[in-house]
Order: structure tokens, then C-alpha cells, then sequence
């Protein structure tokens, strides 16, 4: 009987989301059916601030309704968007950006340096609280600026002119162009209406102010929104899409359903994630496509918890788990297990390091026996161990099959709670949680970009309260070791160092299993999980 409730309910679901597309789309154009209207889905309410963004739902959206200077392409090269060309000082510490001719705003209004100038400044004014202030502290001055040891003055990011944007950094950075184009704090905001209106990222719509391919038009909080094509971007002749409709549905069941009854055009991260008990039927029938990108899934954990600040605890949880078995009969995904910090996409990072052994159940014994004497517990049942994750049928199952392991091989009797997304990445920012569960991605395929997360405690996507003096030494040194084996060896010490004390358990880098429907084409994600709307097209 609950099964055949949960069916009617999908059922009533899709019908609802009919309905709601029919309308969309009247309202993109006044004709019902005829525009090139993507239809997606994502699994929580987007974040609209730059300053506040940081998860995987958010930012493909964000980065396609703002614009930065460069902008990825589908084959992963970095080109020219708001700018039209750079210098870069003999030093490679300066960068001066040159501005297209006419960028605007979709209210008319010139994009110039300044509004470059005053968003970056923003996100890492310390008023400003930005989750990713940690991002722009490449720029000369603004570390000391944003933790209150420098003025704003200091700061090493200029508008020459309206359209020349300059930056210096605190040491020559190859991959700085590529931050440019990835990273959300590096996009440019509308001051007037950041300091008119309060709600002009909470409530989203059409007095959203953007510079990109495309705008906000309506946004039903919970329900869905709608993008429609930006007319006064500089490149709107090779957009395609008249807009894009997307629903927002948490569970992975329901979102499947709706693109098997055609009203989805893709299923797959970073917008959701084809449910586990569809994956053989969809690889079966030579559905799906499964590109490699540069995550890992993992459970952070929070080492200022009385438990969790006990590594041989953390230890045991990590090595008392089958990652093979969990992929092969769970997830089922083509993914790979993770035993390390720096995924498989970086060169030199492509096989195994050898940290530890996965499924090592004597050895995690062990490790929980030390654990358990040091914290004077003589009973893992008097052990709290608690797994967050967030309301999704992909994410528990994997808790459940862990749940099953530590209680079968530890005799630790772990409690999952979930909720909705939101809510558990800021109980994980807040450090209100025990163990949780998170997929972070980088900015740029480079071991530093995945290392970096934990240089301190403070580090915006660290979300552990874990830091390590020997560690930080190793990250202030490594981007100045110009020999390229040697720096390795640094990246290499700085993920043992990451392993050995394990503020997260590493459980499998991603993949990307994922279906499209036939009606579009382009519709790529990138290897740093970026998707370029602009290049979509609808069949006609």
C-alpha cells in the first residue's frame, strides 16, 4: 500500500510539473510549446549571492545568469568573457583586465571595472561574512583586510579606468586566470541594487540584476524558476535557449520519473543524480554517459566533537568500510574508491598513493580499541555516532550500507539524521554536526586547489575545525617550489599528513553518470563541474 501511495503521489508530481511547464513556457514568448526551453531539475533552492555560495546546485546556475571576466568552454579552454584581453606583468603578479566595448547589465546599465572592483572588495570585506573569502587571498593585501590586520585601501585590486580592472597578487599563480572563470567570488554584482535592496538574493527574480547569458524571471521558492535568454548580452547571438525551467526536486526518484516521462532533459550532476535502481536499466539500454570529474564524496568529520577529536577513532570509522562493495552494489556508477585528498583527474595523482587499505577491518579494530581507552569509553553503545546527511534516497543509501558495516564490523551503532539541504550544509558550516556528508568540488584541476580546503581551520570549505601547523607550512611553500618533481613530493606530504589524521573519510571519487534527452545537444559538465548553457541547443 505505501508503495502504490508513493507512485499516485509521482504521479500527481508530474502532472503538477505539466502543468507548471505548459505556463512557462506561454510566458517566455506568449507561444505555448514552440520556444527552445531547457527543462531541468536540481535537488535544493539555489544560492544566489557570489559571496555565499557553496553548493553544487548553486553555482552552474549562478555562473550562467552572472558573468566574470573569462568564462570556461565545453572543451575546458578558458577564453575571454567580460574582458576581452589581459596582461600579465614580467613578475606574473600583475594582471590588468581590458573590457569589451559596451557589456551591460540586462537594465541598460554599463558593466565597468568598477562593478568588478566593488565585488571582489565585498567578498572579502569582513563585514560581509563571505563563505569563500579564503578564495582571494592570492590578491595582495586582502588576507590582512579581511581578517582586520589591513584597511580596504591596502588591497590590491583597482578599477584603472571604466574599463581596465587591475590585480596584483602576493606571488606569481598560473592558475589564477582559470579562478577567474570558475570561481563565484570572482563574479561581478550590481552595487546599486546590492545596497538598495536587502532581498535582491533571497528573492530572485525579475529585479535580480545579472550580466550573463541569462536572467532570473520568476522565482517560486520551493517550486521552481525560470531563466529567460539576456538579450543585452554581449553574445546573445550564439545563445540558443530562449530560457530554462527548472523544477526543484529533492528526491532523486521523483526527478527520474519526471525525465522518463519527458518533462526533464538531463539527469545527472550537478543538477541531481540518476537513482541508484535506474543505473543497470539505463546503462543496459546504452542511455547513459559516464564522464570522470574532479570530487570526491566523502564524510567530513567534526574534530571538535568530544569523539570525532580523537583520530584513532576517525581512523577506525574510515578503514571499516568496503568503498569496492559500495560501489559495485549501491551507487553503481563506474566510481572509484577514494583513498586519498586529491582526486584522480589531477596528473600524478591518477593511481593509488597507498595511505591505507580499504576494508581493513582488523586494522580499524585496533585503531577503535586505542580510541575508545584514550576517550574512557569501555562500550561502543555508549558511543554516540551520529551520520548527517541530507533528504535524498542516493545519500541514504550510501549511510545505511556504512551504518551496516560499523555496526557489523565495530559493533558501533551509528544514528542517521537527515534534512533538507540547506539546513545541513549550515549546521556543517556552523560545526553543528557530528559526521557529514558533502561532495566538494574544486576551482581548478590542480592538487593545491583540493588540498587547499583544509589550510586552516577557518578555510571556508574545511567545515571540520581540523588545521595542522605542519600542513600550512607545506601549502605556503609549495606554489613557490619551482621544480615540478619536488613539488610533488610536497603535494604528496601535505595529503599524508590529510590521511594520517583524517578529518574526513575519503569514500569514492565521483563520476558522472547521466542521461539527456534527445531533443538537445551540448548540454556538457566539464571535469570541474561547470555546465555552459549558453552552448545548449534544441533540436528543432
Amino acid at each position: 500500500m505505501k508503495h502504490i501511495k508513493k507512485i499516485i503521489v509521482v504521479m500527481i508530481v508530474a502532472v503538477i510539473g505539466i502543468q507548471v511547464y505548459n505556463q512557462f513556457t506561454s510566458n517566455v514568448t506568449g507561444e505555448a510549446q514552440e520556444d527552445k526551453v531547457l527543462n531541468l531539475s536540481v535537488a535544493s533552492e539555489p544560492v544566489m549571492d557570489p559571496a555565499f555560495v557553496t553548493d553544487s546546485y548553486s553555482m552552474p546556475m549562478i555562473k550562467n545568469i552572472l558573468e566574470g571576466l573569462t568564462r570556461p568552454t565545453n572543451d575546458g579552454e578558458i577564453v575571454p568573457a567580460m574582458a576581452e584581453s589581459w596582461d600579465v606583468s614580467e613578475d606574473g603578479k600583475t594582471y590588468t583586465f581590458h573590457l569589451r566595448e559596451g557589456i551591460q547589465w540586462n537594465n541598460g546599465d554599463p558593466v565597468t571595472a568598477n562593478d568588478f572592483e566593488y565585488a571582489w572588495k565585498r567578498i572579502i570585506n569582513p563585514e560581509t561574512a563571505a563563505a569563500n573569502a579564503s578564495k582571494m587571498f592570492i590578491i595582495e593585501g586582502a588576507e590582512a583586510y579581511f581578517m582586520g590586520e589591513g584597511s580596504q585601501e591596502d588591497v590590491k585590486i583597482n578599477a584603472v579606468d571604466e574599463e581596465t580592472f587591475e590585480v596584483t597578487l602576493t606571488e606569481p599563480a598560473p592558475y589564477f586566470i582559470e579562478l577567474t572563470a570558475r570561481q563565484t567570488t570572482m563574479m561581478p554584482v550590481h552595487q546599486a541594487t546590492v545596497e538598495a535592496n536587502p532581498s535582491w538574493a533571497t528573492e530572485a527574480g525579475e529585479q535580480f540584476v545579472s550580466n550573463g547569458p541569462f536572467n532570473f524571471v520568476e522565482w517560486n521558492h520551493n517550486g521552481d524558476y525560470t531563466l529567460k535568454k539576456n538579450e543585452g548580452y554581449w553574445d546573445v547571438d550564439n545563445v540558443d535557449l530562449d530560457g530554462v525551467y527548472v523544477r526543484i526536486i529533492e528526491d532523486s526518484m521523483t526527478a527520474n520519473m519526471s525525465f522518463e516521462s519527458g518533462e526533464l532533459d538531463f539527469i545527472g550532476i550537478p543538477f541531481n543524480t540518476i537513482p541508484a535502481d535506474a543505473i543497470d536499466s539505463y546503462r543496459a539500454n546504452g542511455d547513459m554517459d559516464v564522464t570522470e570529474i574532479g570530487a570526491t564524496y566523502m564524510y567530513k568529520l567534526n574534530t571538535t566533537d568530544e569523539i570525532m577529536s580523537n583520530v584513532n577513532i576517525r581512523r577506525a570509522l574510515s578503514l571499516a568500510i568496503n568503498r569496492q562493495e559500495l560501489i559495485d552494489n549501491v551507487v553503481k556508477g563506474e566510481q572509484t574508491p577514494a583513498k586519498g585528498g586529491i582526486a584522480p583527474t589531477v596528473a600524478g595523482f591518477e593511481e593509488d598513493r597507498g595511505y591505507f587499505e580499504d576494508a581493513d577491518y582488523d586494522t580499524a579494530r585496533d585503531y577503535l580499541a586505542q580510541g575508545m581507552e584514550e576517550l574512557g569509553y569501555d562500550d561502543t553503545a555508549a558511543m554516540p555516532i551520529v551520520i548527517q546527511t541530507n533528504d535524498n534516497d542516493s545519500h541514504m543509501a550510501v549511510a545505511q550500507f556504512i551504518q551496516s558495516e560499523w555496526e557489523r564490523e565495530l559493533g558501533v551503532q551509528a544514528t542517521i539524521e537527515t534534512t533538507e539541504i540547506n539546513v545541513h550544509f549550515e549546521s556543517m558550516n556552523q560545526l553543528n554536526y557530528q559526521i557529514g556528508r558533502i561532495g566538494p568540488t574544486v576551482d581548478f584541476n590542480s592538487a593545491y586547489a583540493f588540498l587547499e580546503h583544509y589550510y586552516s581551520a577557518d578555510t571556508g570549505q574545511n567545515r571540520t575545525g581540523w588545521e595542522n601547523a605542519e600542513y600550512q607550512e607545506i601549502l605556503d611553500k609549495v606554489l613557490f617550489e619551482e621544480d615540478e618533481a619536488v613539488q610533488h613530493e610536497m603535494y604528496m606530504e601535505a595529503e599524508r599528513i590529510l590521511m594520517d589524521e583524517m578529518p574526513f573519510i575519503p569514500i569514492y571519487y565521483y563520476s558522472n553518470p547521466q542521461v539527456k534527452s534527445e531533443r538537445m545537444n551540448n548540454l556538457f559538465v566539464d571535469g570541474m563541474v561547470d555546465v555552459q548553457l549558453k552552448e545548449v541547443t534544441i533540436n528543432e
